[in-house]
Formats: structure tokens, C-alpha cells, sequence
């Protein structure tokens, strides 16, 4: 789960759709990236809000920077010239053969084999 997946979820800014779906990937347990972690962590919010993304990451599943993803990573930074930590996010999807959800689609076009749900799409 990318970042603002997490954040716009929290914001309750999906359609009913989007929300119902995220509901079903939130009450699963979430993975995300040391990456993910990190910057919903550096979000300034709330303290309701800030809570509720300590839980989340509670309960979710964080996936460190393994060597398969190091890998990954500096050939997604080498061949597409993508940031750092969106290459960390999109490499950790990849060596771990998860689906990335994200709203930002851009950040990871022409990565082959990497899946992407953005909940803003479903109708």
C-alpha cells in the first residue's frame, strides 16, 4: 500500500466504492513498505488522525529493505529513473509479487510486472 492510498483512506476520500473496497484491504492485514512507514509517519495531521495511522501501522505488516528489493530497486532507479522511494515502494511490490495500491499511478507507469489498483477508479 502506497502512501497516499493510506492517507486519502483516513481522509475518507474515495467514492463509496473506493472506501468499500480499501475497508476490505484494510480489515485484511495491510503490508506495506519501511518506506510507507515512514512518511505516514512525517504526516502532519491531527492527533485523531495521527493516531489512527499509528494503529494502522500497527496492524499492517512492514516490509523491510530486503536484499532481493535493494536489487530491484537500483534496476527500477537505473532503468526509469524514478525517486528513490518510490522505487523502494514499487521494488518491494515486485520481489514480493503484491499488488501496489496508489493513487499516483505516474510514479510507477512502465514498471514491468508490477500490478496497481488505484481505489480512485472503481466505480
Amino acid at each position: 500500500m502506497d502512501t497516499n492510498a493510506v492517507s486519502d483512506y483516513l481522509s475518507n476520500s474515495y467514492t463509496s466504492a473506493g472506501m468499500q473496497w480499501m475497508d476490505g484491504a484494510m480489515n485484511a492485514i495491510p503490508n506495506i513498505s519501511v518506506i510507507t512507514q515512514i512518511e505516514l509517519l512525517c504526516w502532519e495531521t491531527n492527533a485523531d488522525t495521527e493516531q489512527k495511522v499509528k494503529e494502522f501501522i500497527t496492524d499492517s505488516i512492514v516490509c523491510d529493505i530486503a536484499n532481493d528489493v535493494i536489487t530491484q530497486c537500483v534496476t527500477l532507479r537505473k532503468e526509469k529513473r524514478i525517486k528513490t522511494p518510490d522505487a523502494i515502494i514499487a521494488a518491494t511490490a515486485l520481489s514480493l509479487k503484491y499488488t501496489l495500491i496508489t493513487n499516483n499511478k505516474k510514479d510507477f507507469t512502465n514498471i514491468k510486472g508490477l500490478k496497481i489498483v488505484n481505489p480512485h477508479s472503481l466505480k
